[in-house]
């Protein structure tokens, strides 16, 4: 199944990025440090190229320590892109953050040529919870659903230092397969437009694959049940947290559901969902098969595909 999600007020948003593009100086893009491939959004770098960019590795609490350490590297090395990672609530935020873009922009600063930054990120990266952190005060909505902030704010975060923040925006092809499940599990799409057992099936089998034994752990599966794959795996789950209907039947949605809150809530463990070598083979195969389609279309319509 391909999970897609770009509702018409992600548009708007797309919009208003392309006119505030041409006044700023520098990029901030909050990534979630346990998918910073999939959660990095081509749209965003396509209308920001041309830009500094400094990617926040947020939630770095609820990540692998030591594949946030390979992201970091992975990003850093990238000419005109610094990259650290962070929890939202840590002290010195914003002295870190400012700090980061001078960097990237040493010509700026001073009350004659503040430094004018643009803050993106999909939905429920965390943006909102970090901008209020680094303000001392509720500047922005929270909350652990996707979509929540919808216009773009100014915020002054020193005399000299602009932030505009834009609300959550996804692109409108995920053509990585492997990205849809990853953000779906994440929070960073909407309810209703994936399958919560399929995403929580693809999960789970992602953490039996790299994390052997945290399923077992934080489930209590005896032995043997933790070397379950596919529904048998997330029936066990739901029928030793009691997701049951009648008859001894297994709320399978109910077991989902679990699931994917043990992850995001990092009670599972610290997971990451990627590292840049498995990202780079997704991404590669995710536009060997998008040129394909595109031909196809292009042949259909009798002219050349665009890009092929």
């Amino acid at each position: 199944m391909a999970i897609q999600w770009f509702p018409g007020h992600m548009n708007v948003t797309r919009k208003a990025i392309s006119e505030r593009v041409k006044e700023i100086d520098a990029v901030i893009e909050v990534l979630d440090a346990r998918l910073p491939g999939s959660s990095a959004n081509p749209l965003l770098a396509e209308l920001t190229g041309h830009k500094p960019a400094l990617k926040v590795l947020n939630k770095q609490d609820l990540a692998d320590p030591v594949r946030t350490e390979a992201w970091l590297a992975h990003y850093n090395a990238r000419p005109g892109t610094r990259a650290i990672g962070l929890e939202a609530t840590e002290a010195a935020l914003a002295q870190r953050l400012i700090a980061a873009c001078r960097e990237l922009a040493p010509g700026r600063g001073g009350l004659a040529k503040p430094m004018r930054v643009l803050i993106c990120g999909i939905p429920n990266v965390g943006k909102s919870t970090l901008i209020n952190s680094l303000t001392g005060k509720r500047q922005a909505k929270t909350g652990d659903e996707a979509g929540i902030t919808k216009l773009e704010q100014r915020i002054t975060l020193a005399d000299d230092f602009y932030l505009y923040d834009t609300p959550g925006m996804l692109w409108p092809r995920i053509i990585v397969p492997e990205s849809g499940y990853k953000l779906a599990a994440s929070g960073a799409i909407g309810r209703n437009a994936f399958n919560e057992e399929e995403v929580a099936l693809e999960l789970l089998a992602y953490v039996q694959l790299h994390y052997a034994g945290l399923v077992a752990a934080r489930f209590k599966l005896p032995a043997g049940v933790a070397a379950l794959k596919d529904e048998e795996l997330l029936e066990a789950i739901g029928r030793q947290r009691g997701a049951l209907l009648g008859k001894g039947r297994v709320n399978l949605q109910k077991a989902a559901e679990i699931v994917m809150h043990e992850f995001r809530s990092a009670t599972l463990g610290r997971i990451t969902l990627e590292t840049p070598q498995e990202y780079a083979q997704w991404l590669a195969a995710g536009e060997e098969l998008e040129a394909q389609r595109k031909a196809k279309k292009a042949a259909r319509a009798g002219k050349p595909a665009a890009g092929v």
